[in-house]
């Protein structure tokens, strides 16, 4: 890498730094020798020194202020603390002929590496989502952030796997695991904002941000330098080569003002990558449908989630307003063209979104029912477990399943999870109250939560209470059943849908009850699938859902699609595509 400390093979460590704001920089070992680095012209430092991998060290600015490097590949312990140079081929890797899989067939399952006991404990459910049927494990961040917990997206050093997590290698050992059983691995990324504790750029590198553009973390990182646009993709490059992850999600990549830097950045994936690996980009966005045209693979789809979360719910506050309003109709327009939102104006921010979709394929939108935003995002951080009939979740899940579009599962989906997954930090003191009484007072706006009173019930992110309610558990009534579900709608997914997903487009959408939508797709063997979803309690009449049954969580009868249902047809007529 061009940033951080690289090993030269001779016993040497190279160390570099972009430091435009300091005239002299030094390299700091722990326990040793301070030795100042060469200054360039455009304000990179550099120094070549004889030191293992394992040497601990941090940068010395020109008035003794000690850093962490940037590009640090692993921390001693925390934020604050001295980087650890890092062999990057110390690990042995023993499947090095995986290439991964195509995209079209991916089956997401979205976890935070904390809640399930680190990069071990990940590895240790291994076994069970692929006998689920999941063939593709999305880690939420794991790059450092302060504290031993973090709901991760707060991280300051984006390429150190935070220690709390395990190390380097243990994260190498879990996606070699996963690789072994036929399982794709993805990481979520974050690039649009440094967490609030432990980064230090601004003291060496203020050029980095855009204080006259401000976001909802603070100042706007600056894609228009060359030296951050580098950083970012070489941290993309990073994650995919030495960690060998199959794919990453990008994290609000609207916040970032540069959008070609998005374009610029998967064009230089696709160059420098083996030709025959399956590599996988997965924004997420504000509906632009502008970079699925190119080098990126897909969209999470939060119409979709939101259009369901109201079907499911009747919740029309916040976003939620927006989709309110037919929300069958936008359902429909979500299983025929992807986005809902396609250039008009939401009521929620008055403003435009997103962009003509229904000339993507369905495989570019990831479609979701719960993820780590919708859930943690909310006061209590609520799971639909809690908030809506058990029948129609179900009848939601087959639709999301069997639906050519992406789907992605939020870890305790599959077993009927009732327990939350709420917002969590570990910060000092200080910041502590802040973030506490700042995370309270982001809900006075909402009615629940005028009353003070009300909102002091909102559990303290900082509380290790808080962290530890956000385990997982399955549901002692239900999580049996819902895993049985899952299992076979996922394994109809792979047999009979799967296979012919290359080249499927939509053929109609159709609403057909207050909150039942009837949607044909040709897939791309020139099979016609048909699904009737009805989230309403009462029945509603369909006359057109053609083919063989697939599956059906409720006996249809005289043209009646019955309430919380999703009935699935395959017509296997080979019409001309």
């Amino acid at each position: 890498m061009q940033f951080g400390a690289n090993l030269l093979g001779d016993g040497r460590t190279r160390f570099r730094l972009w430091a435009p704001a300091q005239e002299s920089v030094s390299v700091a070992l722990e326990g040793g020798s301070v030795v100042p680095m060469a200054r360039s012209p455009d304000g990179w430092f550099e120094a070549a020194l004889q030191c293992p991998a394992g040497t601990q060290y941090r940068y010395r600015l020109a008035d003794g202020v000690l850093v962490p490097d940037p590009a640090s590949r692993a921390q001693a312990n925390d934020v604050h603390d001295p980087s650890v140079v890092v062999d990057p081929h110390a690990y042995q890797w023993r499947n090095t002929s995986w290439r991964g899989r195509p995209w079209h067939e991916a089956i997401l399952y979205e976890v935070h590496a904390g809640v399930l006991g680190g990069f071990q404990g990940v590895q240790r459910e291994l076994p069970r989502l692929t006998s689920l049927g999941v063939n593709a494990v999305e880690l939420m961040p794991v790059n450092d952030f302060p504290g031993r917990r973090n709901w991760g997206y707060d991280g300051v050093l984006p390429f150190a796997p935070d220690a709390a997590y395990g190390s380097p290698d243990e994260l190498k050992a879990l996606v070699d695991a996963a690789h072994d059983s036929g399982l794709m691995m993805f990481l979520d990324v974050v690039y649009n904002h440094f967490g609030p504790d432990g980064n230090y750029l601004s003291l060496y590198a203020p050029q980095f941000f855009r204080k006259e553009c401000q976001t909802p973390w603070g100042a706007a990182i600056d894609f228009r330098r060359r030296e951050v646009r580098d950083y970012f993709t070489e941290n993309v490059l990073y994650w995919l080569t030495e960690y060998r992850f199959d794919g990453l999600r990008f994290d609000a990549v609207h916040a970032i003002l540069e959008q070609d830097w998005v374009d610029e950045m998967a064009a230089t994936v696709r160059a420098k990558l083996e030709p025959d690996r399956h590599v996988h980009l997965v924004l997420e966005h504000h509906n632009d449908a502008s970079h699925l045209e190119r080098d990126v693979d897909a969209q999470w789809n939060d119409d979709g989630h939101n259009v369901l979360h109201v079907l499911l719910t009747g919740e029309n506050s916040g976003y939620y307003l927006d989709y309110a309003d037919q929300p069958a109709w936008k359902l429909a327009r979500c299983l025929a063209e992807g986005f809902i939102y396609q250039g008009e104006h939401t009521q929620y921010t008055g403003e435009a979104r997103g962009m003509p979709s229904a000339h993507l394929p369905p495989t570019a939108f990831v479609l979701f029912l719960q993820n780590h935003d919708q859930v943690g995002n909310r006061a209590f951080g609520e799971r639909l477990t809690t908030l809506t009939d058990p029948a129609a979740l179900e009848a939601a899940i087959a639709l999301q399943i069997l639906c050519p579009q992406i789907p992605l599962l939020f870890m305790g989906e599959e077993t009927a999870s009732r327990t939350p997954f709420l917002f969590c930090t570990d910060h000092g003191p200080e910041l502590a109250d802040a973030v506490r009484e700042g995370r309270r007072n982001e809900f006075a706006r909402f009615p629940a939560f005028v009353d003070p009173a009300n909102r002091a019930r909102i559990p303290d992110p900082n509380s290790p209470d808080t962290f530890a309610a956000s385990v997982p558990r399955a549901d002692p009534e239900r999580g049996a059943a819902r895993e049985l579900l899952y299992r076979r709608l996922l394994e109809l997914r792979m047999s009979a849908i799967v296979p012919r997903l290359a080249g499927t487009r939509s053929l109609s959408a159709e609403v057909v009850g207050p909150k039942a939508v009837l949607a044909r797709w040709r897939l791309g063997d020139g099979a016609v699938l048909t699904l009737a979803t009805n989230l309403d309690r009462d029945p509603v009449a369909i006359d057109n859902a053609d083919g063989q049954p697939l599956f059906t969580n409720a006996p249809m009868s005289g043209g009646q699609l019955p309430g919380y249902c999703t009935c699935a047809y395959l017509d296997e007529i080979r019409a001309d595509p």
